[in-house]
């Protein structure tokens, strides 16, 4: 029985199980790799690429070269640039993360932590715990105390609960199109108590509206180190279950005729992916599509086995928002767009095409 569960059901060919191939992974580390060159070359301080790859390896242990930079040029990159670029990897890991395992447990391609409703549950609980300390209109928004992410959490875990609830109202089916719908719902009356918080607190709207449109401005490592927990957590509890996603897909009585709990497994996975989207919402504010864009990618070019997908979403979402944050806040320099409106721009379209590949499916 162990063994079977081991090398997994035997599924049709569509679906192709596939182990994670080298060359993919190393795409994925060159693409971070890429993004934090970039990230940190990049901005209204353009510094040559080579030299700051140069002053990033001086970051290693025993490694010491001459970068050619200035010390203020230095302090550029390891005090305010870097800690941004990596806040992007954690968050874009952690939301690409989420979304393929969401997308395994709920066995729908449009699942999503935007979608179903877990961003909002989060937003809701972040704008509760921001109003009631009590942040005016000109107090910033990072280096948000540790409190954050908790709240952020029981939010988007208890959104998560209702959506899955709500699209199961109608029978025991919970169909894709009946969980994208109860999502819509669930997110639209969070919203709504959002919205109403927002108006007895006038005082709080522009920091809340700020960082609910999305942003990776940080106040040095602090939101570093704060978010770094919950990515470990969240990372080796969904990779550590990834071959789980492959039998549950195939149902729950063969998962359980493997030797595999579904619900036991379902639930961990739904957790663990709630923790990682609060700790993101928590740090960057709602960044949508990133759950969508980044996992449906991975699947059409590397394969749909979730033992490829979670690995290789996690570097490329990382990738993908570290980039996409350059785009932020260099395409209107001086001003700087938020993030969360140029991965909405990117990710309608996107969200189009898996839609139309995907009608099948919502029935």
């Amino acid at each position: 029985m162990r063994q079977a569960l081991k090398r997994g059901p035997s599924v049709s060919p569509a679906t192709r199980p596939a182990g994670l191939r080298k060359r993919w992974l190393a795409a994925g580390v060159v693409a971070v790799l890429v993004a934090v060159v970039a990230g940190v070359s990049l901005g209204p301080v353009s510094l040559p690429p080579g030299s700051v790859a140069l002053e990033l390896l001086n970051l290693l242990p025993g490694v010491h070269v001459d970068s050619g930079l200035t010390e203020r040029e230095v302090a550029i990159v390891t005090e305010l640039r870097l800690p941004r670029v990596v806040l992007g990897l954690l968050v874009g890991g952690l939301l690409a993360l989420a979304g393929g395992a969401y997308q395994g447990v709920f066995r729908n391609p449009l699942a999503d932590p935007y979608l179903l409703g877990v961003a909002a549950g989060a937003g809701l609980a972040v704008t509760v715990v921001l109003t009631i300390g009590g942040v005016g209109a000109s107090g910033a928004l990072t280096g948000l105390p540790p409190t954050i992410p908790l709240a952020a959490f029981v939010g988007s875990l208890g959104a998560v609960i209702m959506t899955y609830l709500l699209g199961a109202a109608g029978g025991r089916s919970r169909s894709p199109a009946a969980l994208i719908l109860a999502g819509v719902a669930v997110s639209a009356f969070l919203s709504a108590g959002q919205t109403y918080l927002l108006q007895r607190n006038a005082d709080s709207i522009q920091a809340v509206y700020s960082w609910l449109l999305g942003r990776l401005a940080t106040a040095g490592w602090q939101d570093v180190r704060l978010v770094l927990p919950y990515f470990l957590i969240t990372t080796v509890v969904v990779l550590l279950h990834r071959r789980e996603l492959d039998v549950l897909s195939v149902g729950d009585d063969e998962a359980a005729s493997l030797g595999l709990h579904p619900q036991r497994s379902r639930y961990l996975l739904i957790a663990a992916a709630s923790l990682g989207t609060a700790a993101a919402v928590s740090a960057s504010g709602l960044i949508g599509f990133v759950g969508i864009i980044v996992p449906h990618t991975v699947r059409m070019l590397a394969g749909s086995s979730y033992r490829v997908i979670l690995p290789l979403s996690l570097l490329f979402g990382g990738a993908f928002l570290a980039l996409t944050d350059v785009v932020a806040r260099t395409a209107a320099a001086p001003q700087e767009i938020p993030i969360g409106v140029v991965t909405a721009l990117l990710g309608g379209p996107f969200f189009v095409l898996v839609l139309r590949t995907a009608r099948r499916v919502l029935t």
